[in-house]
């Protein structure tokens, strides 16, 4: 049986639906994450691009440079803003997606590694059996 997870926006306009385990779960305290979340660091779901499918509503994209250099395209709702998913230019097939966007039970994942902690708050220390980077690592498979 495949493992199915649904989610959406803050209104409730853009729905989706991921199939299987994610590939990756990383936490990242880049610029980008920072804004994007307004928090402190962005929580990261990716799943291989055809296991994750829109069920509803509309969502518009931004294509920006990241601080590693590489693009990142976000999407996100076009009536509350909400970022619900994005590419990025160095893991290719691959689509993320905002762990907090996921409907209950949330964060039914368990983060591997946390990426740009050069960036993260004094006071925000990663569990032991979460593997971090100072910066983005060198390659898609670490």
């Amino acid at each position: 049986m495949t493992d199915i997870h649904q989610g959406g926006c803050v209104c409730g306009a853009v729905r989706y639906i991921t199939h299987g385990t994610p590939i990756r779960v990383s936490l990242c305290s880049c610029g980008w994450c920072k804004k994007r979340t307004g928090s402190a660091l962005g929580v990261s779901v990716y799943f291989d691009e055809e296991n994750v499918e829109l069920t509803g509503g509309e969502l518009k994209s931004y294509r920006l440079m990241s601080d590693a250099g590489r693009w990142i395209e976000s999407a996100f709702c076009s009536i509350c803003g909400t970022t619900v998913t994005w590419k990025l230019e160095f893991l290719p097939g691959k689509r993320g997606i905002a762990g907090g966007t996921f409907d209950e039970p949330s964060f039914w994942y368990t983060p591997e590694r946390y990426v740009f902690t050069r960036s993260k708050p004094d006071w925000l220390e990663a569990p032991d059996c979460v593997k971090t980077f100072e910066a983005m690592p060198g390659s898609a498979s670490e």
